[in-house]
């Protein structure tokens, strides 16, 4: 095997976070520079208390007295000054790190394939949450305790210069905190995973109770998501609460090594001066850095509480990072404009997780400005195959081509642009009409989203309302009807005239008037387009001139649409009809 064949080992941190924090590497090393300062300043206290004890009392030095309280003074000074900068340095970092981590994975979000998807909605946007605490790791006091750690070995110095034998106090009760940290780090890590399965599934929970309040009202379905939502509670509450106590028990077991190494430094420098080894003022000094070399590690355990909950959100995030992407960068072609030529070539797709083929060796080839419907019976792949031209999934087998080239190889978010689609259940986005229509695309202007909405009816209700096209929309549009939503739908795909488009069930939810006016509209506006048609109403075919019947992941039958209506019509042919 050629070194070429072997792959790079996979980085201890993904790129995703390894970036943004080396470009905060400057501010991390003002931090560090800080807290250098700060520990210093702490040693100087201790150094003052020291002198005035050993040099200043004894020879009524007041003078002296002065001039060490205002040196002091200009210490503390300072000292304030560089902990206010410092905890400014550590949030603005923890901001930035934020921003672009963040904006990293939204984009993630919006680009993940959804064959890749492993997660249910509720999930995923529980890991999303998970962004939350990698903030405040890195824009907290976490961040302070991890760079005080290394000076806990310069204060030892100090004390063992300063009192001798002293220093072996604190010397055997940091191993002993260490070890209480190390050894309840595995259990932490273990109750945080299980911490944060279930703080998934109640969010899975809850997404799924408010987004189908309706559904959950009306059909009785309140008993099985409360029961699903307690046990989530519980089980949830039991896992923190465990971790919460494991945390606990490392932090008490630092704070009495604290109060046990200040005894242990005045017991022993008690006896250091009686036998003339040690001044009062250095026994004083000695227990005040005593207690400065065991303060980081009170914070310990619950640094290694946040270290275990940060490295398991990161692992969660990376997770959904590592998962494939939907074509897109410089390498992937950007179409100025599609002609709209169709074709899909021996398509075998399964679902994941299905254990039949939904599509199975299908091919079909849609002309520039053909207009075609897709027939069936429910279940039989009319939908996919629109899911598979707007590569939101990747066959198994087969090609689907757009203008002679493999969907897979455009950019999809620049290709979908040439795209109106119309999906079987239309969702609106919080915000008003206007940005439901235009979406924020330059070539939508308000004379665009007028004309689009007049195509499509919409605005037939929406020139009735005071606010109109400035109503504000929210929970994706349940305070309209499903006939107006749809509407919206259709104006969407229409505003700025794309090349290409994808209707699936589009009038499903309109009153027979509305389709038969709006079908008169779009007769004239789909000329010159290729218009793919996924229905089972009849009065819709008035818009096609071929038909396509897919049975069983195949087409069927496919030709003229009166050829093809007459044939269904035919008692071989009963079984596959349009209604």
């Amino acid at each position: 095997m050629t070194d070429s064949a072997i792959p790079d080992p996979k980085p201890r941190f993904a790129r995703w976070l390894m970036e943004p924090m080396l470009a905060n590497k400057a501010i991390y090393i003002k931090v560090g520079l800080a807290a250098t300062m700060i520990n210093l300043f702490g040693i100087v206290t201790s150094l003052y208390t020291m002198t005035v004890y050993d040099r200043v009392l004894p020879n009524n030095a007041f003078n002296s007295l002065l001039a060490l309280s205002i040196g002091l003074g200009i210490v503390i000074v300072f000292d304030f000054v560089l902990r206010v900068l410092r905890a400014y340095f550590i949030d603005f970092a923890g901001v930035d790190i934020d921003a672009k981590v963040g904006a990293q994975v939204f984009d993630k979000l919006l680009t993940m394939r959804l064959d890749g998807k492993r997660r249910s909605t509720g999930a995923i946007t529980g890991v999303m949450r998970e962004l939350e605490t990698l903030r405040d790791f890195f824009a907290s006091a976490t961040m302070t305790a991890l760079v005080d750690i290394p000076f806990i070995l310069l204060t030892l110095v100090i004390i063992a210069m300063i009192g001798g034998v002293v220093v072996f106090v604190p010397l055997v009760l940091i191993p002993i905190v260490i070890a209480a940290g190390w050894i309840t780090s595995p259990a932490l890590d273990r109750l945080a995973a299980r911490s944060l399965g279930q703080a998934l599934d109640k969010q899975t929970v809850l997404v799924e109770t408010v987004g189908s309040l309706e559904m959950v009202k009306s059909a009785g379905a309140g008993g099985l998501l409360t029961e699903r939502w307690l046990r989530s509670l519980q089980m949830h509450g039991d896992y923190s609460s465990r971790q919460r106590l494991i945390s606990t028990m490392s932090v008490t077991i630092a704070a009495s090594a604290n109060t046990i190494s200040y005894a242990g430094v005045v017991v022993v420098g008690v006896f250091q001066i009686a036998d003339d080894k040690m001044t009062m003022g250095a026994l004083i000094a000695c227990s005040i850095l005593g207690g400065r070399a065991m303060q980081p590690l009170a914070q310990i355990a619950s640094l290694l509480s946040r270290i275990s909950t940060t490295r398991l959100a990161y692992r969660q995030i990376d997770e959904m990072m590592e998962q494939k992407s939907e074509a897109g960068g410089d390498d992937a072609l950007k179409p100025a404009r599609l002609d709209g030529r169709v074709e899909l070539r021996n398509v075998t797709f399964t679902y994941p997780g299905a254990a039949e083929k939904t599509l199975d060796g299908l091919s079909l080839t849609v002309q520039p400005g053909d207009h075609i419907a897709l027939l069936g019976r429910v279940g039989s792949g009319k939908s996919t195959i629109a899911k598979l031209l707007l590569n939101l999934y990747d066959p198994q087998e087969g090609l689907v081509l757009v203008d002679g080239t493999d969907v897979r190889q455009y950019d999809a978010k620049a290709a979908r642009r040439h795209v109106g689609v119309v999906l079987q259940d239309p969702s609106l986005l919080t915000g008003t009409v206007r940005e439901n229509i235009a979406l924020g695309r330059p070539e939508v202007d308000m004379e665009e989203v007028l004309r689009a909405c007049k195509v499509s009816g919409a605005h037939d209700f929406l020139g009735r309302m005071a606010n109109g096209y400035d109503l504000r929309l929210a929970d994706r549009g349940d305070s309209l009807s499903g006939g107006q939503r749809q509407s919206i739908a259709i104006a969407r795909a229409l505003a700025g005239k794309p090349p290409v488009l994808v209707f699936d069930e589009p009038t499903s939810a309109m009153d027979n008037a509305t389709e038969y006016e709006m079908i008169t509209r779009l007769e004239q506006e789909i000329k010159g387009r290729t218009f793919i048609l996924i229905t089972h109403r009849p009065a819709l075919l008035r818009l096609v001139n071929r038909v396509a019947v897919i049975e069983n992941g195949r087409v069927a039958v496919d030709g003229p649409r009166d050829a093809v209506l007459k044939e269904l019509q035919r008692p071989k042919s009963a079984t596959v009809s349009a209604s």
